[in-house]
């Protein structure tokens, strides 16, 4: 008999020494009733409690956990009914006041980020929840953090993931999509015909420009070829006359020479003068502006001697050309 109890006894010291040591993971935390009330919080690693006495009734992580929200039905400002799904980041940062504070900790923080997410979508119209998702993002999170501080939780994150609105809502919406798509195109076509049409007319202007300053630089440095011609002639005129004039002035220098050397000369230089009239007469004739030269021959004869007064330079009287009989 004092064996059994012996091993009984052994029994129970063991198995209350093994009751007595606990161990806590790291990232958990775990509270401690003794007999019925809080008594302490264990940290992670080796911690001791008296056996029979003290109870662990609450072991929880304090890292940070994603709280999965399901859609939501909610209406808007302006009426439209809606589906809001979200996900809450969140963690634990007083195990005391998550245990005691609130029963149910996980199901208090859905129901109020379902109240948080409508109570803000019914200030809203339907075009701000699409366009002012991270303004609302912000706005829940700092309304759930206020809300969950008293039950030891600090909200680090919500994201709002999905609004779908309504089956009608959808077909409508589609349908003023695509009438901004046909608005947008037609006025996109319109306004490129316009810069077509803008553009061919400025081209259209343009080449007229290009095409009158190209005749108006034709007509000048036509002017200005015909008046360098003009002038090129009238120097080559001039510089003929002159040469001419040269030319007769030194014929008649040596005709006159020769008249004064040779007193026979004066037989050829008549012949010479009466064949010079007969050619001017002829070139006469051949003018466009006279095609008839009536020519009286008993004039030659005077004025050849008119001629050969002019020639002569002896200072004497001028001998006939053709002495009478």
């Amino acid at each position: 008999m004092e064996q059994f109890f012996l091993l009984v006894f052994l029994a129970l010291g063991g198995s209350a020494v093994a009751g007595s040591v606990r161990v806590v993971n790291q990232g958990n935390e775990a509270l401690v009733e003794r007999l019925g009330s809080y008594n302490k919080k264990m940290q992670p690693g080796l911690n001791f409690v008296i056996p029979f006495i003290d109870k662990v009734v609450y072991e929880e992580t304090i890292r940070e956990k994603v709280l999965d929200i399901p859609p939501q039905k909610c209406i808007t400002r302006d009426n439209v009914g809606i589906e809001v799904d979200a996900v809450v980041y969140w963690r634990i940062v007083d195990m005391e006041k998550a245990r005691y504070k609130v029963e149910n900790l996980q199901s208090a923080m859905v129901n109020l980020v379902l109240t948080q997410i409508r109570a803000e979508m019914g200030q809203l119209e339907l075009d701000q929840t699409f366009t002012a998702r991270t303004q609302i993002n912000e706005l829940l999170l700092q309304e759930l953090d206020v809300s969950t501080d008293p039950w030891g939780v600090k909200v680090t994150r919500v994201e709002l993931r999905d609004i779908v609105p309504s089956q009608a809502v959808r077909e409508s919406m589609e349908l003023q999509m695509s009438a901004e798509r046909r608005k947008r195109a037609s006025i996109l076509t319109s306004e490129g015909d316009r810069e077509s049409a803008v553009n061919s007319a400025r081209g259209k202007a343009d080449a007229q420009i290009l095409d009158a300053e190209a005749r108006q630089k034709s007509l000048i440095m036509q002017a200005e070829a015909e008046q360098k011609a003009i002038i090129l002639r009238a120097q080559a005129e001039r510089q003929q006359q002159v040469l001419k004039a040269q030319a007769i002035a030194e014929s008649a220098k040596i005709i006159a020479q020769e008249m004064k050397a040779n007193p026979n000369a004066q037989k050829a230089v008549d012949v010479l003068l009466a064949l010079s009239y007969l050619d001017m007469g002829t070139t006469i004739g051949k003018s466009d502006s006279s095609k008839v030269m009536f020519m009286d021959a008993r004039n030659i004869p005077a004025t050849l001697e008119g001629i050969r007064s002019i020639v002569s330079d002896n200072g004497g009287d001028p001998k006939p050309l053709f002495p009478s009989n």
